[in-house]
């Protein structure tokens, strides 16, 4: 009777065991589960919104939409730096917070420029907030950079995509040399237009037509040509890519990535040297096509002198 006893008491035990040790597992294995979800919704909430990494406290932006004065918005600081609530710049120029990229749509509108057909969402240079007049030259030196992607791009007829220059440096009189030459505005060629081309990057330049122009001669738009521009080797397509562009006096380097190189370093470098300067960023696109537009996406930029 005792042995049986004892038999009962020990079967109770190890049911008893078992039984807990199960509640002890199934305890734990949730407990698991738990703190895995946890952590994937504390690093979904850490990812879920990305801001890109530039200080609009020096850029101007123009878009693509008429002001009440018939002309091209621009909007300057501080009012740029409210872009994400300011509904002139909403439509235009925006945040990707998945990816981290402000966004820069342009399409073809009305809103266009002095001296150009096209429109654009593109940032300018402003070394003095606010203020068009305070610009550099050459000889002060300059450094742009910035790592971008093109989003999206429409194509044109041929099924080609359509361009957009993504930088420039525009060149710019002073109020003395604008009077100089009797011109009503300020406006100078752009030394440099850097274009997104069917996937890949070109550079162009301007050249001086009479290398023994004057210094007055050499302030008039009709004294500069078009070179025959540059094309990089790499292909970027819808990737995102570095840009570097480095002024000093009379030399000009562009860089791709790190790793390609175009240099300018010659008399019409040097002789630019008479102009102002301002850097632009952004989307000027180069289509007038009904439909037609592109969106450029920039991770970050950075100017320095």
């Amino acid at each position: 009777m005792k042995y049986i006893r004892r038999e009962i008491v020990t079967t109770i035990l190890i049911v008893f065991l078992s039984v807990n040790a199960a509640c002890q597992v199934k305890k734990s294995s949730v407990t698991d589960a738990d703190i895995k979800i946890e952590k994937r919704d504390k690093k979904q909430k850490k990812n879920k919104y990305k801001l890109p990494d530039i200080d609009l406290s020096h850029w101007s932006v123009t878009t693509p939409e008429l002001n009440e004065k018939g002309k091209a918005t621009s909007v300057e600081p501080p009012e740029i730096l409210n872009y994400a609530k300011d509904k002139r710049l909403i439509p235009y120029m925006y945040n990707d917070s998945t990816s981290g990229g402000l966004i820069f749509y342009a399409f073809p509108s009305e809103a266009t420029t002095a001296n150009t057909k096209y429109s654009r969402s593109e940032l300018r240079e402003q070394m003095e907030p606010g203020n068009n007049d305070v610009n550099w030259t050459f000889a002060q030196g300059g450094t742009l950079k910035a790592k971008l992607a093109m989003d999206q791009v429409s194509r044109d007829s041929q099924g080609k995509y359509h361009k957009v220059i993504i930088m420039q440096i525009h060149g710019r009189l002073t109020n003395e040399q604008r009077d100089l030459i009797a011109q009503k505005d300020n406006n100078a060629p752009p030394i440099l237009k850097i274009y997104w081309q069917d996937g890949k990057i070109r550079v162009k330049t301007k050249v001086l037509k009479n290398l023994t122009a004057t210094d007055v001669e050499l302030l008039h738009e009709e004294a500069w040509g078009d070179d025959d521009g540059f094309n990089f080797e790499q292909e970027v397509g819808f990737g995102k890519f570095i840009l570097e562009v480095k002024v000093s006096d009379g030399k000009l380097v562009v860089i791709l990535n790190k790793t390609e190189y175009k240099v300018y370093e010659d008399i019409h470098m040097k002789k630019w040297g008479i102009f102002e300067n301002y850097f632009k960023a952004g989307n000027y696109f180069q289509s007038r096509d009904e439909g037609a537009f592109a969106k450029v996406k920039y991770y970050s930029l950075e100017v320095s002198h």
